[in-house]
């Protein structure tokens, strides 16, 4: 959607063999030089990462296994979701998310309610390779009743991804969700479930702006009093990816730092995952809806390594 600028690059003069040496270097003897791994890895892209964590292996070492025993806490995690491709890191979170008892049910909103038909494919290709699971089959056994079928739908990857706007569509679907939420008695789930996972996002727009003149409440509004838990959640997140992306990961980031203690899990699976994509878009966002710098606020709520990190990677 529009237009989103990443904050890293493919490095111009990358050269494998003196980074990995690079890195060898500053986890061999006493201590670690964790600002020389923040320099090397925040400034390549994950495919030149994807060829550096290789090349370690053939010369020296698991990098994976070298890293972890050197760090630890955040840092240690920012650091091995970037040796990861963001889509292969993402279906880590998934299964992390419905691993155990209870099920991290933000997560799965965040990462499905998101997606592009093309992710989803990804998502349940690589879920396969990296768990030997089926994906569909998992968030089917892990959520239950409307979320799950809102969830399954999504996972059916069929979204309209065009950019053609239908007015009269836009007419009759406003005027469907009006009629299963605010105009009768109880709210027909169904109908709020298939409109928003399946029309394009230019089409959702002209449809809540239709909404909105037909009952007099912001679509958000009028999901906040129809609907709760995290049923609620998917439904905001769809309206709120349908309108901008990008403000819904500035908020997202925001609500990670807000209150007492800090969300650093998803501090890193939006600052790692989004920074080859749209992290300056987000940051831009951050910055106008909430009157401060992404970068201030990582620097206020953050520490060490792994503040140090971040910085780097929002450049």
């Amino acid at each position: 959607m529009g237009n989103c600028q990443p904050t890293v690059f493919p490095y111009e003069d990358f050269d494998f063999m003196a980074d990995i040496k690079a890195i060898r270097k500053a986890c061999k003897g006493l201590g670690t030089d964790e600002k020389a791994i923040i320099e090397i890895l925040a400034n390549r892209s994950s495919e030149q990462r994807q060829i550096i964590k290789q090349a370690y292996f053939d010369k020296y070492d698991d990098l994976v296994d070298v890293l972890k025993s050197e760090l630890s806490g955040s840092f240690e995690n920012a650091i091995l979701a970037m040796l990861d491709l963001p889509v292969i890191y993402a279906v880590k979170e998934l299964r992390k998310a419905m691993k155990g008892a209870g099920t991290d049910e933000d997560v799965l909103v965040e990462i499905l309610c998101t997606a592009t038909n093309a992710d989803i494919a990804l998502f349940k290709e690589c879920y396969f390779q990296v768990h030997e699971r089926d994906l569909e089959a998992d968030i089917e056994g892990d959520t239950s009743g409307d979320v799950r079928n809102l969830l399954m739908s999504l996972l059916q990857g069929t979204r309209d991804e065009s950019y053609e706007v239908d007015e009269g569509l836009a007419e009759e679907d406003a005027t469907s969700l009006f009629e299963a939420g605010e105009g009768c008695f109880g709210t027909d789930e169904s109908t709020f479930s298939y409109i928003l996972a399946s029309r394009n996002y230019l089409q959702l727009q002209a449809t809540f702006k239709i909404y909105e003149q037909l009952s007099g409440t912001e679509i958000l509004d009028a999901i906040e009093n129809e609907t709760s838990g995290t049923l609620k959640k998917c439904y905001i997140t769809l309206v709120r990816a349908a309108k901008n992306p990008q403000l819904y990961f500035a908020r997202r980031l925001n609500d990670a730092m807000k209150g007492a203690g800090t969300d650093e899990d998803t501090l890193i699976r939006i600052i790692v995952c989004r920074s080859e994509y749209d992290l300056e878009t987000i940051k831009d966002m951050y910055l106008e809806k909430y009157d401060v710098s992404l970068k201030d606020a990582l620097r206020d709520e953050c520490s060490g390594d792994f503040k140090r990190l971040l910085l780097a990677i929002c450049h």
